[in-house]
């Protein structure tokens, strides 16, 4: 049951087209089917949530020089690897994003720098459905670094 919602909706549909870059096919295809479940209001009110943070985001560049300020909105993870995306890439796409990378939860040698968000979602990495943006500096400090 979709509630109000279709798959052919022209809202939803927008917000698909918008997160599809960002995420892999598999976790497309766990949100498109969970679309058509009792539970259908949370996977659409995910797209549409993720789609407008996403359109929303800044570039890169966009945030040079505020440091531990810089607002993270997207988290991705995988295998106990953690990518927090800053900014998507200057055409606003996902070849050359930017942000903060912690590999096997070894904070000591965590890093800022370009990260592929194609790449990321073709290795299966998933999105954080449940991320909430917050400053780097807040995740640093989360992560005791």
């Amino acid at each position: 049951m979709l509630n109000n919602y279709s798959l052919a909706n022209p809202v939803l549909l927008d917000a698909v087209a918008q997160i599809k870059p960002f995420i892999s096919i598999a976790q497309m295809v766990v949100m498109g089917n969970g679309c058509r479940t009792p539970e259908s209001e949370f996977f659409v009110d995910k797209f549409k949530s993720m789609a407008e943070r996403i359109k929303s985001m800044p570039v890169t560049y966009e945030q040079d020089g505020k440091g531990l300020d810089a607002m993270v909105y997207l988290h991705y993870f995988k295998n106990g690897s953690d990518w927090y995306i800053t900014e998507k890439d200057m055409d606003g796409g996902v070849l050359q994003a930017f942000g903060y990378t912690v590999l096997n939860g070894d904070v000591e040698m965590a890093e800022l720098g370009y990260i592929s968000i194609k790449e990321l979602v073709s290795f299966g990495v998933e999105l954080d459905l449940h991320f909430e943006p917050c400053t780097l500096g807040e995740i640093k400090k989360k992560l005791g670094n």
